[in-house]
């Protein structure tokens, strides 16, 4: 997606050789003009698919969900909530995760009532870089006994493991921005 690929070489950070900070227009302050257009490309990728839910995790895939929701007539959106609290039914899918950019292990839950298996899933996240959120997000969708359609990521660290950790599950993964490197501040995408 080239409109994506612009605004990452304008207003993305590369820090070291494997984060890019992108908090300018993807998951601190929000482009929603940009949102739309990214909902947009992924309903073309998948629009043989009927979807009934989008799954994401708390929080950078909230917003891009929402917006991408709107392109899919309107599905609930589903995320997956990172703490417990008070007012969370006891009754949820739970699974463990590992965040790259937090460097701290964290459970995942979603409420049992709102995935089940007449659910066909598209999971939708901002980043891949190694995979476990992800796969936290197969993992509560299998649970539920729901198909999954696929997984649309928007920016994709194709030098990380995350891209083979999805494809070994089976599943269809749709990343729309796909970077080989971060080497010496330099971002590379994949051709």
């Amino acid at each position: 997606m080239e409109l994506l690929k612009n605004r990452i070489c304008h207003s993305g950070q590369v820090i070291g050789n494997d984060i890019l900070k992108v908090d300018s227009f993807l998951n601190h302050q929000m482009d929603v003009q940009l949102f739309q257009e990214i909902g947009k490309e992924f309903r073309r990728r998948f629009a043989a698919d009927k979807i009934t839910k989008i799954l994401t995790v708390e929080a950078s895939g909230i917003g891009i969900a929402c917006i991408a929701a709107q392109y899919f007539d309107y599905v609930p959106v589903v995320f997956a909530k990172k703490f417990t609290a008070r007012n969370l039914n006891a009754e949820v899918y739970e699974s463990k995760v590992y965040s790259f950019t937090k460097g701290t292990h964290y459970l995942i839950r979603v409420d049992k009532k709102y995935i089940n298996s007449s659910d066909n899933i598209l999971i939708i996240d901002d980043f891949l870089a190694n995979g476990k959120a992800v796969l936290g997000l197969l993992d509560i969708s299998r649970q539920a006994g729901a198909q999954i359609a696929g997984v649309g990521i928007v920016i994709e660290k194709s030098f990380q493991e995350g891209r083979n950790v999805v494809l070994k599950e089976n599943i269809r993964l749709e990343s729309l921005a796909r970077i080989s490197s971060l080497k010496d501040g330099k971002i590379t995408f994949v051709d």
